[in-house]
C-alpha cells in the first residue's frame, strides 16, 4: 500500500512540476530590423534576447570577499577589504558580527552582490 501510495504521489508530483513555470523575472528584448535583398525586395528579420536580471555576475572581489569572511570574518576581514567605515568593523568584533546576525547578512550580500564596495 506504501509502495502504491509513494509511486502515485511522486506521479502527481512530476505532472506538477512540468506544469510550473520559471520563479524568476525574465526579460525578453525584440528587435525589428528591416534587410533589403540583393533582389530589391525587403524582410523582416526579428530576434528576441532573453534575460534574466536574477543573474548575477560574478566578479573577483566578490571571490576575495567570500574567502576573507570565511577565514578572518572574526576580525572583519571582509569589511576592511570592502571598505566599511572603521567604526562599524570595530562593532562588528567586539560584537562577534552581531552574535553571527551581521556575519550572515553580509555574507548574503557578498554573494548576491548587493553589499556596498563591491
Amino acid at each position: 500500500m506504501k509502495t502504491k501510495l509513494t509511486i502515485a504521489l511522486m506521479s502527481l508530483f512530476m505532472l506538477v512540476s512540468g506544469l510550473s513555470y520559471a520563479s524568476f523575472p525574465v526579460e525578453r528584448q525584440t528587435t525589428q530590423e528591416t534587410v533589403l535583398l540583393d533582389n530589391g525586395s525587403t524582410v523582416e528579420k526579428t530576434s528576441t534576447v532573453i534575460s534574466s536580471p536574477a543573474a548575477v555576475l560574478w566578479s573577483e572581489s566578490q571571490t576575495i570577499a567570500t574567502l576573507l569572511w570565511f577565514f578572518l570574518g572574526f576580525v572583519a576581514g571582509h569589511r576592511w577589504y570592502l571598505g566599511s567605515p572603521i567604526g562599524w568593523n570595530i562593532l562588528f568584533i567586539l560584537t562577534l558580527g552581531g552574535l553571527g546576525i551581521w556575519a550572515l547578512i553580509d555574507l548574503i550580500d557578498i554573494l548576491t552582490g548587493n553589499y556596498p564596495g563591491l
